[in-house]
């Protein structure tokens, strides 16, 4: 399964065009915010593919106060109206451990959509403590590059998290996941699904065409 990580209209048919079975759509900012209404409303309107929104009020950090969590909130249970099928949001402690308390209420919020956790991931001490907060939080995937620069250089530590996770939860590898690279990262993390970003949708076309070659 390819993912294309998209911010606008225009990307997000783009990458369905080429083959994406996944849309994470995202509003500005490094990393991505929260889209607008209108956004997603009109993205829901015009694909078939699911989508995932970004559920994330400020890029200053991962670190939520209450403001913040009521803005996510009321932002998860706008995109479960507008018929969204997953969010993907990541609180952290101050110290970049998994914030479980808040991670499980916005958990159960989302239901019955699909939870991914973002890339705040990568920025966890351990990767493997991590992953347990997530697991005891039934997120249903986590976007990483193994903690490494790329998801290239860190397909050994995605491997070794994929089978720490068997069947509870998704490994999605993201990180600089390009078609001269994508086919070599599946072989050596295994993993069965992968992320994109498609600003320039010719890489997503790229990482499609790749996989689909190998």
């Amino acid at each position: 399964m390819v993912e294309a990580c998209c911010d606008s209209v225009y990307t997000a048919l783009a990458a369905q065009n080429a083959g994406a079975d996944r849309i994470e759509l995202c509003g500005p900012g490094d990393g991505g915010t929260t889209p607008s209404l209108g956004l997603m409303a009109r993205c829901r309107d015009l694909m078939s593919v699911p989508l995932h929104v970004m559920i994330r009020p400020h890029t200053r950090d991962f670190v939520y106060h209450d403001d913040d969590l009521d803005v996510m909130a009321n932002d998860i249970v706008t995109a479960k109206a507008l018929g969204m099928d997953g969010v993907v949001l990541g609180p952290l402690q101050r110290d970049d451990t998994v914030h479980l308390q808040q991670l499980m209420a916005l958990v159960q919020l989302a239901r019955p959509l699909k939870v991914a956790f973002h890339r705040a991931f990568d920025r966890t001490p351990d990767a493997f403590a991590a992953l347990h907060a997530l697991m005891q939080a039934s997120v249903d995937l986590v976007l990483t590059s193994g903690q490494a620069a790329t998801a290239l250089d860190g397909a050994a530590t995605l491997n070794a998290l994929r089978q720490r996770a068997g069947d509870r939860l998704t490994i999605l590898a993201g990180g600089n996941v390009r078609g001269t690279n994508v086919r070599e990262l599946v072989q050596r993390s295994e993993v069965r699904q992968v992320h994109a970003r498609a600003a320039d949708p010719a890489i997503v076309r790229d990482v499609i065409r790749a996989l689909q070659n190998s």
